[in-house]
């Protein structure tokens, strides 16, 4: 698998799914590879093995193979939207990694000490399906698994260099702190009246930060200079913002089956969200300020024709 590479075609006219349909074959074969390595004892593995490979949107690998075509494509003299390009293992590396984090995050998210939900992506929760003790352990060695991911030698990858492993871990790990400080801020505010600083606060670490990192390593396997590290970076910083309060919406007008977890569960906790701040009204034209936002900041370095417009433009539209 040394030298699997993912050939992407994305035309700004069509829709993101073949894009990502290959970007997310690539990662499934990943994840089982990473897993069947890691030999964990039963029932740590299944439970793993469970939570990796449901059903979901895969937005954070998404974003990191979106921002690696957009650097390199910028690099040519040709059309963003009809080139096409390779996944490089470092790339494969940062997908899986920001995959890994996001998911045990997730399964600590949904346990009774927490939001206590049963449901998600469309089935029982890793701790409904496995309990509470094995589901805890299973989000603890899915996190130190996204630093094996970025660091250790791996079947079916090449060689990690020192200083490029160096370079992802500094852009992972700091965002993987402010993700679990964001989730004791979010905790902090139940039953609580905040105000719309305060909530973007909360939601710029505890959704935000991860979706940085996965923006800024997706630069990092292209090699992107410094200036479109920093477009990349407000892209995220925006495009995350955006992805809450859309999630906050969706939590109010969705339904479960569609949703593929509880909805009114942000309501039933008595949550701080957009909703409850501005309206559903207020909230919509607010994000889609922030998916414009997004875009601009990428238009210098990249272009309005990029893997990450389509991604933006595909986020904007789902209906879960």
């Amino acid at each position: 698998m040394t030298n699997q590479h993912v050939n992407s075609q994305i035309n700004r006219d069509s829709t993101f799914d073949h894009f990502s349909q290959q970007v997310i074959t690539t990662l499934q074969a990943d994840i089982e590879q990473l897993l069947t390595h890691a030999a964990l004892p039963s029932p740590l593995n299944e439970a793993c093995f469970y939570a990796m490979t449901g059903a979901g949107k895969k937005v954070r690998p998404l974003l990191v193979a979106s921002a690696y075509h957009s650097v390199l494509s910028s690099s040519t003299d040709s059309d963003d939207s009809a080139t096409t390009i390779r996944l490089n293992d470092s790339c494969r590396r940062a997908m899986l990694a920001v995959e890994l984090l996001h998911t045990y995050s997730l399964i600590h998210d949904d346990l009774p000490c927490m939001d206590d939900d049963d449901l998600r992506r469309g089935r029982p929760t890793c701790h409904i399906e496995f309990g509470e003790a094995t589901a805890l352990l299973a989000g603890d060695v899915l996190q130190t698994l996204a630093f094996e991911a970025l660091s250790a030698d791996l079947a079916g990858f090449e060689p990690i260099s020192d200083t490029h492993a160096a370079k992802l871990i500094r852009a992972f790990a700091p965002r993987a702190r402010r993700m679990v400080s964001g989730q004791m801020l979010d905790l902090n505010a139940e039953d609580k009246q905040v105000t719309q600083d305060e909530l973007e606060a909360i939601h710029r670490d505890k959704t935000g930060a991860l979706i940085e990192a996965s923006a800024l390593m997706g630069g990092v396997c292209a090699d992107a200079t410094q200036e479109q590290l920093q477009a990349l970076r407000l892209f995220a910083s925006s495009l995350g913002l955006a992805f809450q309060v859309q999630d906050d919406i969706l939590d109010v007008t969705s339904d479960t089956d569609v949703l593929g977890k509880p909805t009114g569960s942000d309501e039933g906790l008595n949550k701080s969200t957009y909703v409850k701040l501005m309206g559903v009204e207020s909230a919509t034209d607010y994000a889609k300020s922030l998916f414009d936002d997004a875009t601009t900041s990428i238009d210098q370095q990249f272009g309005n024709h990029t893997a990450l417009n389509t991604l933006a433009d595909w986020l904007w539209d789902r209906k879960k």
